[in-house]
């Protein structure tokens, strides 16, 4: 049988207890605000009115109206039955569509970084966060928008076609 060596514990003086807890409790919120500054930046919606079905992805074309105002208040753009692909607008907006539903209508504030950034654009100062009232009226996949495209295309051509034989006549001549 092994013998096992005894070693006396030395008793913890009065107070060093309640110093290793406050020590501890000083890491853990130092890593919190650690961990807390290193989150990427993130857009903030709050919905006005609710939409439902589904929502749009990255490779959508959506249908909004839309305002968007400066820290100021001011308004630097709005516009009404626009069609945006989501895929050519600043990483906060399409972060924001994304998150819409048809029908819909949003306030959404997005942080400078996934907005311009460090880039002053028309009315927009740099480092400027923007707030904007967004209504997703619809949205459509690349593939229908194309589709619809080649039928309107297609429409075109038929009408020219039977239009024609009329055109070649002069203007005032039978």
């Amino acid at each position: 049988m092994t013998e096992i060596t005894r070693v006396p514990l030395q008793p913890i003086a009065r107070g060093s207890l309640s110093k290793i807890w406050l020590g501890v409790a000083a890491i853990a919120l130092a890593a919190g605000g650690i961990a807390y500054a290193a989150m990427p930046p993130a857009v903030h919606i709050e919905t006005l009115t609710a939409g439902s079905g589904d929502s749009p992805t990255m490779d959508d074309v959506v249908l909004i109206n839309y305002k968007g105002t400066l820290p100021s208040g001011k308004v630097f753009d709005q516009a009404k039955q626009v069609p945006m692909a989501l895929g050519e607008v600043v990483p906060g907006f399409s972060k924001a569509l994304v998150q819409m539903k048809r029908g819909g209508k949003y306030m959404v504030e997005i942080p400078s970084s996934l907005a311009y950034g460090d880039k002053a654009v028309g009315d927009i100062p740099a480092n400027t966060d923007l707030t904007f009232e967004i209504e997703l009226l619809d949205f459509k996949s690349r593939a229908e928008i194309e589709q619809q495209q080649r039928i309107m295309q297609q429409l075109q051509q038929m009408q020219a076609q039977q239009g024609a034989p009329g055109a070649a006549a002069p203007a005032g001549k039978p």
